[in-house]
């Protein structure tokens, strides 16, 4: 075998698995699927935007390079105009987000991946560009799970005319639905003159010259300095340990990864084995531990003041009092993508990828959304503009590793905003508590506690549905799965070489292996 991958559709895995079966490691296929899902997942991928790499090469300590958002320099005074409110639509909830070009932070995904590549890759940049540069020429039939993402979030695309030019059918008019041809030339030619010339394109030439004069037009805060100043960070992830396995996932300054091991603790700490992972009591202990959690993280926010989230979450007399808030409750019984792939030689990777949902903002001639970051009410609980300058903004996003004590590595991560750590916490729980295979672990339906809203997925069963109603003054059912719980994709490479995975169906997700 020579790897697996798990992706969010089947032109990222299959350039991934193409990369792996041409002699590439895990880093190229990961770096190569990345420019892909920038065409064949439009709006959850995006140069505009930041994100993550969980590394472990085969005989190295995991590394997590952080090339996300990050808050300018300073505030523009001109704000007047700068944002605008949508609203997108999930069916059974709604939700509001905030663009324009205020709402623009400093990218940070193309320095990221010139990083990556320089440092972990082993194919020239020109190969690894290649598969996108042809599908964005040829273009990607629109499936039914891409087409859906455009209409929740319909408001961002037809914002102006200069967007639905890009992502509407010249013939209808409408953004593109499913079936149909979507092809991206401007940006097929934007990924040419970028591994010809470097990143330096990106942050200090002609594109960096388009970037500032598009946000600075109506009150966006974005300065040649900033582009130029932008910098990748290396970090060591959290390690934790929990059931007897260690977990390394994205560290502080980003809040995504210290709540989900949180999280993993503090079941452990209940006892939440006790129950049967597939009773009512085992779902209102992981609600309850959800409630927590939100509330630990409201309070390190805003404690902290956009500063690093604290670590000493992991405390274990502050676990402590949490588990007996926990169990003094129910006594009686609220666009990211994510790539994994493992190559045969024991290189892992975990890509988690955001433009938030889209500023409405093009880079001219690019064919490039950039993203709305500063605009995250879940990134800036104290409301928009409230963010600190000059700083590395905290992130739910949580790509990482699962070290089972039987040898087995399992990468994995996922999309869905601030539903992000529920999704991989209840996957995790499922996996390292209980031993559960993989595909059941990533299929099983969810919950997720917003604003002490109660959301309930379909697929449990009646009686815990009903049950768990009565726990909460409100709580939303939802007929189906759906995207709106996150989407974890998840690869395992056993002690034997053995490779198991699953690609989240909730968000086209696709596994593939490479013989």
């Amino acid at each position: 075998m020579k790897g697996a991958v798990a992706a969010g559709h089947s032109e990222t895995a299959t350039c991934a698995a193409d990369i792996l079966r041409d002699g590439g490691n895990a880093f190229d296929a990961v770096v190569a699927a990345h420019l892909v899902a920038c065409v064949s997942e439009p709006v959850l991928s995006s140069l505009g935007g930041g994100g993550f790499l969980l590394a472990k090469k085969s005989t190295a300590t995991p590394v997590l390079y952080d090339f996300f958002a990050q808050t300018p320099l300073e505030k523009s005074p001109e704000t007047t105009g700068s944002f605008y409110k949508i609203s997108a639509d999930f069916g059974t909830v709604t939700q509001d987000f905030r663009i324009g070009p205020g709402s623009v932070a400093v990218p940070g995904t193309v320095k990221g991946l010139f990083n990556i590549h320089e440092e972990l890759c082993t194919m020239p940049l020109s190969r690894l560009a290649e598969p996108a540069i042809t599908l964005a020429r040829n273009g990607v039939e629109m499936n039914a799970f891409q087409a859906d993402i455009f209409r929740i979030v319909k408001p961002i695309y037809e914002v102006n005319s200069e967007v639905k030019k890009h992502y509407s059918n010249q013939i209808s008019g409408g953004l593109f639905v499913e079936g149909e041809l979507f092809k991206r030339p401007l940006f097929a030619d934007f990924l040419e003159n970028l591994h010809k010339e470097g990143s330096k394109l990106f942050y200090e030439g002609e594109i960096a010259k388009a970037i500032r004069e598009v946000c600075s037009v109506s009150g966006g805060h974005i300065t040649a300095k900033d582009l130029r100043n932008y910098r990748v960070i290396k970090r060591n992830p959290i390690r934790s340990e929990a059931f007897n396995h260690t977990v390394y996932i994205n560290p502080p300054p980003s809040s995504g990864g210290i709540l989900v091991a949180f999280a993993l603790k503090l079941c452990e700490k209940i006892g939440i084995q006790k129950h049967d992972p597939w009773s009512i009591g085992f779902v209102k202990k992981v609600a309850e531990v959800q409630r927590i959690v939100n509330k630990a993280r409201l309070e390190l926010l805003l404690n902290n003041q956009g500063k690093n989230p604290d670590t000493d979450l992991l405390d274990e007399e502050l676990l402590e009092i949490y588990r007996n808030e926990v169990l003094q409750n129910f006594s009686s019984e609220r666009g990211t993508t994510h790539i994994s792939v493992a190559d045969g030689n024991g290189n892992l990777a975990a890509l988690t990828t955001s433009n938030g949902e889209g500023s409405g903002v093009m880079i001219p001639g690019t064919s490039i959304m950039l993203n709305n970051m500063l605009g995250e009410s879940d990134l800036f609980p104290g409301g928009m503009g409230s963010w600190t300058p000059n700083s590395r903004i905290s992130s739910m996003m949580a790509p990482g590793l699962l070290q089972l004590d039987n040898g087995t590595e399992i990468v994995f991560g996922s999309g869905g905003s601030n539903r992000i750590r529920t999704a991989i916490l209840q996957v995790l729980l499922k996996i390292s508590a209980y031993e559960i295979g993989i595909e059941d672990a990533v299929n099983h339906p969810r919950i997720h506690i917003e604003e002490e809203i109660l959301n309930i997925e379909g697929g449990f069963d009646r009686l815990i549905v009903e049950q768990l109603k009565n726990l909460f003054t409100e709580s939303k059912i939802w007929q189906n799965k759906s995207l709106f719980f996150g989407g974890v994709h998840v690869v395992s490479r056993s002690s034997r070489g053995e490779f198991t995975g699953c690609g989240d169906p909730r968000r086209g997700g696709i596994f593939m292996t490479v013989e």
